[in-house]
């Protein structure tokens, strides 16, 4: 397929189109779509297949034998991660914000706290606070405009009510491929104050040449008696609206307590989503996510330039995702300035740095996952909301 290719997708129920004028005030037909993170691409003919051998067959009840399924995440996890995965540790959620969720409610209790390394995705903190558990903001630092860990800084920000850290990685936003080095000091920082760790990996397949994503199942194998691993096929192929994602999880105990809480909600999965898993995780899907992988190399590249060209603005290196951080800073601007200039001059919808926690202050996030015309777009765009800092 050519990921130049313009899909019009207002009009289908897409979140990302269609409610760009209740919530931004854009116009469809106007505006740039560059917030939610799913991609404006088709996923691979053999997912579509799959649907449509389903459609084909028209009979859509309850699933069963998910031996292949399951043999086609473990032949993923093993061929392009080096991770041997047991299928007895494969749990089924509806996406990783519902299994982020299940954890929270099945590892914690109303009142503890849970450790976000800020800013990071929205949604952690959402449910965190839904629950009625305390989010505690371990904020990281920069150097050269890269995100690193401050384990010294958060030891005196602990309480000791935390019961679990919630780790991104890569890092969501800010595009970090954490080094093993620093996923074993997140494990060690976890062993020493007891924490449970969430390891929330749905973007590990997103990872820029040059770059080596890390399973902190294999960085650190010792704290498996601890350790909950979150990934999913959805983001890796725009499969988002399937909501199907998988918590792993070795340890027996862990596992266990889990399986309670998912019985007790009465979780199961959707047909759906199972028949696009399966397909997805094959040789013709990763084939697939290695060419979509060098398109977004080349966005990546012309959106950087293209920012860093506009004074006053900065791009982060991403090692990682399809989800830009640009640092507005260097404008002087307030947020409420150039937020207005992005939207009502640019006409461009973007995720708020506020909405990731302390430290996104003066960012906003872009998706770049897009045909190359809109990055193009994008950035004419920008020029001209900020023509007076030429």
């Amino acid at each position: 397929m050519s990921f130049d290719t313009l899909i019009l997708r207002i009009g289908t129920n897409c979140c990302k189109w269609d409610l760009l004028e209740p919530l931004y005030g854009l116009s469809p037909d106007e505006g740039l779509a560059m917030w939610v993170a799913d991609m404006e691409f088709r996923p691979p003919q053999v997912v579509q297949q799959a649907l449509e051998k389903m459609l084909a067959h028209g009979v859509y009840g309850y699933f069963g034998d998910d031996r292949a399924y399951l043999s086609a995440i473990q032949w993923w996890m093993k061929t392009r991660h080096g991770w041997d995965v047991a299928p007895e540790t494969i749990f089924t959620t509806h996406g990783l914000v519902n299994g982020t969720a299940l954890c929270i409610d099945a590892f914690t209790q109303p009142g503890d706290g849970v450790i976000l390394m800020t800013p990071v995705y929205h949604a952690f903190a959402r449910i965190i606070e839904a629950a009625g558990r305390e989010v505690v903001e371990c904020p990281l630092t920069l150097h050269d405009g890269m995100a690193q860990l401050d384990l010294a800084a958060w030891e005196a920000r602990l309480t000791g009510r935390e019961k679990m850290l919630i780790l991104c990685s890569p890092h969501n936003p800010g595009g970090r491929v954490w080094t093993v080095q620093e996923l074993r000091a997140v494990a060690d920082f976890c062993v020493k104050h007891d924490l449970i760790l969430v390891s929330d990996e749905i973007h590990h397949d997103l990872v820029y040449p040059g770059q080596k994503h890390t399973i902190m199942a294999n960085a650190a194998p010792e704290i498996a008696d601890r350790l909950v691993m979150m990934t999913a096929s959805t983001k890796t192929f725009n499969m988002a609206g399937a909501h199907t994602g998988n918590v792993i999880i070795a340890d027996p105990t862990l596992r266990k307590t889990f399986a309670d809480k998912m019985m007790a909600m009465g979780i199961s999965p959707n047909s759906f989503g199972m028949h696009m898993v399966t397909a997805a995780y094959s040789p013709e899907g990763a084939a697939w996510v290695d060419d979509l992988m060098r398109y977004l190399d080349g966005n990546r590249k012309l959106f950087d330039e293209g920012i860093n060209r506009i004074p006053g603005l900065r791009a982060t290196r991403l090692e990682a995702t399809y989800l830009a951080w640009v640092d507005f800073s260097g404008t002087g601007m307030a947020p409420a300035e150039f937020i207005d200039r992005v939207q009502k001059v640019a006409k461009i919808a973007t995720n708020h740095g506020t909405s990731f926690g302390t430290g996104g202050e003066s960012y906003l996030r872009f998706n770049i996952a897009c045909p190359r015309a809109h990055i193009v777009e994008a950035i004419a765009r920008l020029e001209r909301a900020f023509a007076d800092l030429q």
